[in-house]
């Protein structure tokens, strides 16, 4: 279930030349799962701009996003005490519920984002945590630190080999020996469709798409699945690799 609310912002604070992290106070009883995004309204703009969030709690929601348009430049504007208008709790999130001992978690650039969430909510049942990060330069690297502070085991790559593996999330893979009993992913579609068709262990991964409404009204985010027709800002953003088309 989703609910419109209105948000105050805490911060609002860059951690590379793009990419900014943005906390809003309000109630957040309505994000229950780890992947799970909002919809923003900005003023002048038509339609909302829907953000993963990267983490919350019992008063705050902290969204990590990269400036890559108009809405996005708006929103690196804003400061301390302003309010934001969102739709929130909306998407199907990640599924923690697997018996995996051994999770890989798999982020590329603005994908990395709620897989922070993520590792938190595995950890806290004790579940063993590997992250892969992968970026094109070691300038748009973020949140490396923040991971292995969770207590995640932690390798990033980078497209130019300016920092970590050289290469690709995947050559991180073949090249490090990474055990894993289920994955978790959320990057650019070449990357998943790379790891989907390298990883014989079952996942889920996240997709991004253009979205309308971003509660499933429109119909504008529709993509075909093995078991028919699903949105991906309603029954995604989120699905199991068993059901995946490409």
């Amino acid at each position: 279930m989703y609910k419109n609310a209105i948000y105050t912002i805490r911060e609002n604070r860059p951690l590379t030349d793009v990419v900014w992290r943005m906390v809003l106070e309000g109630d957040t009883q309505w994000i229950t799962r780890p992947g799970q995004f909002v919809n923003i309204a900005l003023e002048g703009k038509y339609l909302r701009r829907p953000i993963s969030v990267s983490d919350y709690d019992d008063h705050t929601i902290t969204l990590i996003y990269k400036i890559v348009g108009a809405g996005t430049r708006q929103m690196a504007t804003m400061q301390q005490g302003e309010q934001l208008d969102l739709l929130t709790g909306l998407g199907n999130g990640f599924d923690v519920s697997n018996a995996a001992a051994r999770n890989l978690l798999v982020g590329g650039g603005v994908g990395v984002p709620p897989l922070y969430n993520l590792a938190k909510k595995l950890l806290a049942e004790g579940r063993e945590v590997a992250v892969v990060l992968g970026f094109n330069t070691a300038a748009e690297i973020f949140y490396e630190e923040e991971f292995r502070a969770l207590g995640c085991e932690v390798v990033v790559t980078t497209v130019d080999g300016s920092h970590g593996v050289k290469g690709f999330v995947t050559t991180a893979l073949a090249e490090c020996n990474i055990a894993f009993d289920y994955f978790y992913a959320c990057g650019p579609l070449p990357m998943l469709k790379a790891l989907y068709d390298h990883t014989e262990q079952d996942g889920e991964l996240s997709f991004e798409e253009r979205m309308g409404c971003g509660f499933g009204a429109c119909m504008g985010c529709s993509c075909k699945t093995k078991y028919g027709n699903k949105r991906i800002c309603k029954e995604g953003p989120v699905l199991k690799k068993g059901e995946i088309i490409w």
